[in-house]
């Protein structure tokens, strides 16, 4: 009868250890975690680089990309997300993923004032690298269709030239769709730490 009890309970040791063996591998592989859902699916564009050259939506495609619509001239918000993207960019630089497997995406919707130089004297204050970062203007109309419908940013503007919109960074996989929104108003909803997190999940899927 303890012979019995002994191998019941050796058997139950081993099933369990086998268990545990196999959430540590599901673990280690990243099953069994949950996707971040698809928002939306980013529709194509044709947009001016500050290289001058066009830039479109399949110039991007097949690689991890963030999204963001800026002005030049914005007093507050802009300048602020655009330096969290900045170190952003050097935790992706210094891993070497920036450019390879990684690219930013920041559209301005303020054409009429954002010409090519401003844009570029913009992105230079925050030590851009124009190799994996893309600085966009194009069509007014067309790029707030594009800000709503893709990524659900809402711009409003004035006679003024004032603009409030919503200030969003956009996490885009390889198959352009929209698969997180961060609040880049919010510290508790994003940070660098955050960004570069999440882009190293999603480039792996």
């Amino acid at each position: 009868m303890q012979t019995l009890k002994r191998y019941k309970w050796t058997w139950i040791s081993i099933i369990i250890i086998l268990i545990f063996a196999a959430y540590l591998t599901i673990s280690s592989l990243g099953l069994g975690k949950d996707k971040l859902p698809v928002i939306s699916q980013v529709q194509d564009f044709s947009l001016e680089n500050v290289d001058k050259t066009t830039v479109t939506l399949d110039d991007t495609k097949g690689k991890v990309r963030l999204f963001y619509f800026f002005f030049t001239s914005c007093p507050d918000v802009c300048p602020v997300t655009t330096f969290m993207l900045s170190q952003t960019q050097k935790k992706l630089m210094d891993d070497g993923t920036f450019g390879k497997d990684v690219e930013f995406v920041s559209i301005s919707f303020d054409p009429e004032v954002d010409t090519v130089e401003k844009i570029k004297a913009f992105g230079d204050k925050f030590k851009v690298d124009y190799n994996g970062w893309y600085f966009l203007r194009g069509d007014k109309q067309k790029v707030w269709d594009l800000a709503e419908k893709s990524f659900k940013t809402m711009i409003i503007g004035d006679k003024e030239g004032n603009f409030s919109h919503s200030n969003l960074i956009a996490l885009v996989d390889r198959n352009n769709q929209v698969r997180n929104l961060y609040n880049a108003n919010d510290p508790e909803e994003v940070s660098v730490d955050m960004l570069v997190k999440d882009i190293k999940e999603l480039a792996k899927e």
